[in-house]
């Protein structure tokens, strides 16, 4: 189902940015929209869309789909997911293992869930139902939390691993959520990596935490640390050269500045020493 084009190494589209990516036209190999911010019919989001679609390769990223959510999918939504999807050509489209509803209540937060058995079969039938319906590969993202369920009966890689697998989808893998979670819930971060099978990463996301000492959280807004590069480079070596996207959602610095974090970790896995930093 689709194809996975080397996309290279692209930034989060964020609207502090516009002026100048209109203007300058950077040499960004792509960039990543969240999804909902373009549902709409018309208006000045989509023509902004537009205007990057006339320079630059699009991804899609979501973060209302609720995979984890009790009852079926909001099909008005998956509607308009697939008609963004066929606008952007996106090569695939991504979102959570959470869940941000109950009903009709939307909690507006990524929310972890249970990490069992029973959990793994509602998540990938979710999963597998959204892939098919968008004709696309899907890739669901490892969450950062800082709490988790008592109920579990499995660490949390071996059920992302269980739900892509049983989804027969792809892995939106998260370098940074792997080190936040890893200081929330007291595990080895390379322990997650070697526990997935990288072969399914069809892309990698990089950002930018707040350390409070007791506890982690991923804010997206400050440079990519030392810690997470080097969780990036053994998932990029053994995803084969998965695409690579940097978020930045607060505290925006200057384009130059921001784009410069991209290309630090183009250059770190293109030096020579990068082939053997493997999990």
């Amino acid at each position: 189902m689709g194809t996975f084009p080397h996309l290279g190494f692209g930034l989060g589209l964020r609207i502090p940015h516009y002026p100048h990516i209109f203007e300058h036209r950077p040499q960004v190999d792509f960039f990543e929209i969240i999804s909902e911010n373009f549902m709409a019919a018309g208006g000045v989001p989509l023509y902004n869309l537009e205007r990057v679609l006339e320079n630059y390769p699009v991804v899609m990223h979501g973060v209302c789909m609720s995979l984890g959510a009790p009852g079926p999918h909001d099909m008005a939504y998956l509607k308009k997911l697939k008609a963004l999807a066929r606008k952007t050509r996106t090569p695939w489209f991504s979102d959570h293992l959470c869940w941000t509803r109950a009903g009709a209540h939307h909690y507006h937060d990524l929310l972890p869930l249970p990490y069992t058995e029973e959990a793994v079969k509602h998540v990938a039938e979710k999963a597998r139902i959204a892939q098919d319906f968008l004709e696309i590969p899907f890739g669901i993202e490892n969450l950062s939390a800082v709490a988790e369920w008592s109920a579990g009966t499995m660490p949390e890689w071996e059920f992302y691993r269980a739900v892509v697998d049983k989804a027969d989808c792809k892995m939106m893998l998260d370098a940074n959520n792997i080190y936040v979670s890893s200081r929330n819930h007291h595990f080895a971060p390379m322990d997650y990596v070697r526990g997935l099978d990288l072969s399914r990463v069809c892309q990698i996301h990089l950002a930018g935490h707040s350390d409070k000492g007791s506890y982690v959280l991923d804010t997206h807004d400050d440079h990519v640390r030392d810690e997470v590069w080097e969780i990036y480079r053994a998932v990029y070596v053994g995803s084969g050269g998965a695409a690579t996207l940097v978020e930045w959602d607060d505290n925006f610095l200057p384009f130059p500045e921001t784009h410069a974090e991209v290309l630090k970790a183009r250059d770190l896995v293109s030096s020579p020493a990068s082939g053997s930093n493997t999990p």
